[in-house]
Protein backbone atom coordinates (compact mmCIF):
# COMPACT_ATOMS: atom_id res chain seq x y z
CA UNK A 1 0.00 0.00 0.00
CA UNK A 2 2.76 2.15 0.71
CA UNK A 3 4.99 1.75 -2.30
CA UNK A 4 1.47 2.64 -4.23
CA UNK A 5 0.67 5.89 -2.43
CA UNK A 6 4.50 7.33 -2.02
CA UNK A 7 4.72 8.04 -5.78
CA UNK A 8 1.30 9.83 -5.74
CA UNK A 9 1.99 11.56 -2.91
CA UNK A 10 5.36 12.59 -4.32
CA UNK A 11 3.70 14.27 -7.49
CA UNK A 12 1.20 15.73 -5.17
CA UNK A 13 3.47 17.55 -2.94
CA UNK A 14 5.51 19.14 -6.20
CA UNK A 15 2.38 20.96 -7.04
CA UNK A 16 1.44 21.75 -3.43
CA UNK A 17 5.21 22.71 -2.45
CA UNK A 18 5.45 25.27 -5.20
CA UNK A 19 1.82 26.85 -4.90
CA UNK A 20 2.51 26.89 -0.77
CA UNK A 21 5.45 28.94 -1.75
CA UNK A 22 3.68 31.99 -3.70
CA UNK A 23 0.03 32.10 -1.71
CA UNK A 24 -0.83 34.75 0.52
CA UNK A 25 -1.17 34.57 4.27
CA UNK A 26 0.63 30.87 3.99
CA UNK A 27 3.78 32.47 2.38
CA UNK A 28 4.12 35.13 4.99
CA UNK A 29 7.44 35.87 5.90
CA UNK A 30 6.04 36.41 9.35
CA UNK A 31 5.77 32.33 9.37
CA UNK A 32 9.11 30.15 9.40
CA UNK A 33 10.13 28.12 6.50
CA UNK A 34 9.82 24.81 8.57
CA UNK A 35 5.67 25.98 9.31
CA UNK A 36 5.66 26.62 5.40
CA UNK A 37 7.53 22.88 4.91
CA UNK A 38 5.14 21.13 7.00
CA UNK A 39 2.06 22.71 6.01
CA UNK A 40 2.57 21.68 2.19
CA UNK A 41 4.24 18.02 3.15
CA UNK A 42 0.89 17.92 5.70
CA UNK A 43 -1.63 19.39 2.80
CA UNK A 44 -0.19 16.81 0.14
CA UNK A 45 -0.53 13.78 2.48
CA UNK A 46 -4.33 14.57 2.99
CA UNK A 47 -4.99 15.25 -0.81
CA UNK A 48 -2.93 11.75 -1.98
CA UNK A 49 -5.69 9.61 -0.68
CA UNK A 50 -8.30 10.76 -2.35
CA UNK A 51 -6.34 11.48 -5.50
CA UNK A 52 -6.94 8.80 -8.34
CA UNK A 53 -4.66 9.19 -11.25
CA UNK A 54 -2.30 6.47 -13.11
CA UNK A 55 1.69 6.50 -12.27
CA UNK A 56 3.42 7.75 -15.37
CA UNK A 57 6.13 5.34 -16.90
CA UNK A 58 10.18 6.09 -15.89
CA UNK A 59 10.57 8.21 -19.34
CA UNK A 60 7.51 10.43 -18.61
CA UNK A 61 8.30 11.51 -14.99
CA UNK A 62 10.66 14.44 -15.95
CA UNK A 63 7.79 15.99 -17.66
CA UNK A 64 4.96 15.00 -15.42
CA UNK A 65 7.80 16.73 -12.79
CA UNK A 66 8.20 19.81 -15.08
CA UNK A 67 4.47 20.01 -15.58
CA UNK A 68 3.20 20.27 -11.91
CA UNK A 69 6.11 22.54 -10.86
CA UNK A 70 4.76 24.80 -13.31
CA UNK A 71 1.27 24.39 -12.56
CA UNK A 72 1.90 24.61 -9.07
CA UNK A 73 3.80 28.24 -9.54
CA UNK A 74 1.34 29.45 -11.76
CA UNK A 75 -1.47 29.00 -9.44
CA UNK A 76 0.57 30.04 -6.51
CA UNK A 77 1.02 33.22 -8.61
CA UNK A 78 -2.47 33.65 -9.38
CA UNK A 79 -3.34 33.77 -5.78
CA UNK A 80 -0.15 36.24 -5.11
CA UNK A 81 -0.74 38.65 -8.02
CA UNK A 82 -3.34 40.90 -5.68
CA UNK A 83 -0.38 41.00 -2.96
CA UNK A 84 2.72 41.97 -5.72
CA UNK A 85 0.42 44.88 -6.91
CA UNK A 86 -0.38 46.08 -3.70
CA UNK A 87 3.76 46.06 -2.78
CA UNK A 88 3.96 48.06 -5.94
CA UNK A 89 1.52 50.32 -4.90
CA UNK A 90 2.85 50.87 -1.90
CA UNK A 91 6.22 51.62 -3.65
CA UNK A 92 4.80 54.21 -5.82
CA UNK A 93 3.38 56.17 -2.77
CA UNK A 94 6.52 55.97 -0.86
CA UNK A 95 8.64 57.51 -3.55
CA UNK A 96 5.98 59.90 -4.58
CA UNK A 97 5.24 60.95 -0.96
CA UNK A 98 9.18 61.41 -0.19
CA UNK A 99 9.11 58.67 2.53
CA UNK A 100 12.05 56.72 0.70
CA UNK A 101 14.23 59.81 1.12
CA UNK A 102 14.83 58.74 4.73
CA UNK A 103 17.87 56.76 3.13
CA UNK A 104 19.18 59.98 1.92
CA UNK A 105 19.05 61.53 5.07
CA UNK A 106 20.26 58.19 7.23
CA UNK A 107 21.56 55.72 4.93
CA UNK A 108 21.89 53.10 8.02
CA UNK A 109 18.02 52.64 7.70
CA UNK A 110 18.00 50.51 4.77
CA UNK A 111 14.87 50.60 2.48
CA UNK A 112 12.07 52.49 3.58
CA UNK A 113 9.10 50.14 3.71
CA UNK A 114 6.48 51.76 6.04
CA UNK A 115 3.80 51.95 3.30
CA UNK A 116 3.97 48.69 2.13
CA UNK A 117 4.03 46.89 5.70
CA UNK A 118 0.81 49.08 6.38
CA UNK A 119 -0.71 48.03 3.61
CA UNK A 120 0.41 44.61 3.21
CA UNK A 121 -1.51 43.99 7.14
CA UNK A 122 -4.63 45.81 6.07
CA UNK A 123 -5.12 44.17 2.89
CA UNK A 124 -4.40 40.40 5.15
CA UNK A 125 -6.71 41.49 7.37
CA UNK A 126 -9.31 41.85 4.65
CA UNK A 127 -8.28 38.46 3.05
CA UNK A 128 -9.06 36.78 6.05
CA UNK A 129 -11.85 38.47 6.51
CA UNK A 130 -13.58 37.56 3.35
CA UNK A 131 -12.40 33.71 4.13
CA UNK A 132 -10.00 33.92 1.11
CA UNK A 133 -7.40 31.55 2.14
CA UNK A 134 -10.56 29.04 2.33
CA UNK A 135 -11.61 29.43 -0.91
CA UNK A 136 -7.66 29.46 -2.33
CA UNK A 137 -7.54 25.78 -0.59
CA UNK A 138 -10.71 24.86 -1.80
CA UNK A 139 -9.78 25.81 -5.19
CA UNK A 140 -6.17 24.04 -5.23
CA UNK A 141 -7.55 20.88 -3.85
CA UNK A 142 -10.26 20.55 -6.55
CA UNK A 143 -7.82 21.35 -9.21
CA UNK A 144 -6.63 17.98 -8.32
CA UNK A 145 -9.91 16.33 -9.47
CA UNK A 146 -10.03 18.78 -12.50
CA UNK A 147 -6.47 18.47 -13.36
CA UNK A 148 -4.53 15.29 -12.49
CA UNK A 149 -0.87 15.63 -12.21
CA UNK A 150 0.88 15.62 -15.58
CA UNK A 151 -2.03 17.13 -17.70
CA UNK A 152 -1.13 20.63 -17.39
CA UNK A 153 -0.41 22.02 -21.36
CA UNK A 154 2.32 24.81 -20.04
CA UNK A 155 1.84 26.53 -23.80
CA UNK A 156 -1.67 26.59 -23.29
CA UNK A 157 -1.01 28.48 -19.70
CA UNK A 158 1.38 30.72 -20.15
CA UNK A 159 -0.87 33.28 -21.61
CA UNK A 160 -3.06 33.14 -18.76
CA UNK A 161 -0.34 33.99 -16.75
CA UNK A 162 1.38 36.44 -18.45
CA UNK A 163 -2.18 38.18 -18.52
CA UNK A 164 -2.47 38.30 -14.78
CA UNK A 165 1.11 40.21 -14.70
CA UNK A 166 -0.54 42.95 -16.21
CA UNK A 167 -3.60 42.96 -14.06
CA UNK A 168 -0.99 43.47 -11.07
CA UNK A 169 0.30 46.88 -12.74
CA UNK A 170 -3.47 47.95 -13.42
CA UNK A 171 -4.04 47.35 -9.40
CA UNK A 172 -1.11 49.08 -8.44
CA UNK A 173 -1.85 52.04 -10.37
CA UNK A 174 -5.15 52.01 -9.28
CA UNK A 175 -4.53 52.39 -5.97
CA UNK A 176 -1.46 54.69 -5.98
CA UNK A 177 -3.02 57.01 -8.53
CA UNK A 178 -4.60 59.27 -6.19
CA UNK A 179 -1.39 60.02 -3.94
CA UNK A 180 0.56 60.08 -6.62
CA UNK A 181 -1.65 62.61 -8.93
CA UNK A 182 -1.73 64.76 -6.09
CA UNK A 183 1.92 64.76 -5.49
CA UNK A 184 2.49 65.91 -9.19
CA UNK A 185 -0.15 68.78 -8.61
CA UNK A 186 1.74 69.99 -5.48
CA UNK A 187 5.18 69.15 -7.48
CA UNK A 188 3.60 71.93 -9.95
CA UNK A 189 2.30 74.55 -7.19
CA UNK A 190 5.91 73.98 -5.50
CA UNK A 191 7.52 75.12 -8.99
CA UNK A 192 5.48 78.18 -9.66
CA UNK A 193 6.12 78.92 -6.05
CA UNK A 194 9.53 79.27 -6.75
CA UNK A 195 9.44 81.10 -9.90
CA UNK A 196 7.80 83.79 -7.49
CA UNK A 197 10.00 83.54 -4.96
CA UNK A 198 13.32 81.98 -5.98
CA UNK A 199 15.15 82.41 -2.64
CA UNK A 200 12.43 80.53 -0.78
CA UNK A 201 13.77 76.62 -0.03
CA UNK A 202 11.24 74.71 -1.77
CA UNK A 203 12.99 71.43 -1.04
CA UNK A 204 12.52 71.54 2.51
CA UNK A 205 8.46 72.87 2.65
CA UNK A 206 7.44 70.29 -0.28
CA UNK A 207 8.26 67.67 1.95
CA UNK A 208 6.35 68.03 5.18
CA UNK A 209 3.60 69.37 2.34
CA UNK A 210 4.10 65.40 0.81
CA UNK A 211 3.99 63.94 3.63
CA UNK A 212 1.06 65.16 5.64
CA UNK A 213 -1.08 65.63 2.03
CA UNK A 214 -0.54 61.99 0.83
CA UNK A 215 -1.16 60.26 4.94
CA UNK A 216 -4.60 62.50 4.47
CA UNK A 217 -5.30 61.00 1.22
CA UNK A 218 -4.74 57.29 2.38
CA UNK A 219 -6.82 58.16 5.88
CA UNK A 220 -9.81 59.61 3.23
CA UNK A 221 -9.20 56.32 0.49
CA UNK A 222 -9.14 53.49 3.30
CA UNK A 223 -12.99 52.93 2.04
CA UNK A 224 -12.36 52.59 -1.44
CA UNK A 225 -8.79 50.44 -0.62
CA UNK A 226 -10.93 48.08 1.27
CA UNK A 227 -13.48 48.02 -1.41
CA UNK A 228 -11.08 47.39 -4.21
CA UNK A 229 -9.70 44.64 -2.22
CA UNK A 230 -12.54 43.03 -1.82
CA UNK A 231 -13.37 43.01 -6.02
CA UNK A 232 -9.76 41.75 -6.33
CA UNK A 233 -9.80 38.83 -4.07
CA UNK A 234 -13.29 37.91 -5.74
CA UNK A 235 -11.35 38.12 -9.03
CA UNK A 236 -8.01 36.29 -7.38
CA UNK A 237 -10.31 33.00 -7.13
CA UNK A 238 -11.30 33.76 -11.18
CA UNK A 239 -7.47 34.22 -12.43
CA UNK A 240 -7.02 30.27 -10.33
CA UNK A 241 -9.66 29.06 -12.33
CA UNK A 242 -8.88 30.79 -15.72
CA UNK A 243 -5.20 29.31 -15.11
CA UNK A 244 -6.64 25.57 -14.38
CA UNK A 245 -8.83 26.07 -17.28
CA UNK A 246 -6.14 26.83 -19.49
CA UNK A 247 -4.05 24.05 -18.47
CA UNK A 248 -6.51 21.77 -18.87
CA UNK A 249 -6.11 22.71 -22.88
Amino acid sequence: MATHYLPVFLLVLLRTGFAVAFLPFFSSKMFPGLFRIGFAVALAAVITPVVNFPIPPGSEVAGVILHETALGAALGFAGRMVFFGIDMAAELMNVSMGLSMATIFNPEMGQSAELSNLYAMLSMIVFLAVDGHHALIYIFVKSFEWLPPGGADIARMAPAVVAMGGKMFVLALRLSAPVVIAMLAVNMLLGFLYKAAPLLNVFFIGYPVYIMLGFVLLILGLPAFMQVMRNSFGSMQHDMLRVISAAKG
